[in-house]
């Protein structure tokens, strides 16, 4: 049996998103890809990290898999291209 990912309701329409269920707030995201990567804070029901913006450089695509990748949490997911 699989376990259902809950992606975040904030999370741009694309290949990467956040399992809202996983994320712990650890920011490594967001350092890691600050152009692509935004935390949430404000509701209880709605909160973590979040893709705000798929990557469109080269940079980006790559900082982007660098994060996913790194997640100590396993909360950020590729759906290929």
């Amino acid at each position: 049996m699989s376990e259902e990912i809950r992606k975040h309701p904030l999370n741009a329409k694309g290949k990467y998103y956040v399992d809202q269920d996983n994320c712990t707030w650890c920011a490594a995201c967001i350092d890691t890809a600050p152009n692509n990567f935004n935390l949430k804070e404000e509701e209880l029901y709605d909160f973590g990290a979040y893709v705000f913006k798929q990557p469109e450089t080269l940079e980006e695509k790559d900082l982007c898999e660098e994060a996913y990748m790194c997640c100590p949490h396993e909360a950020i997911h590729n759906d290929g291209e």
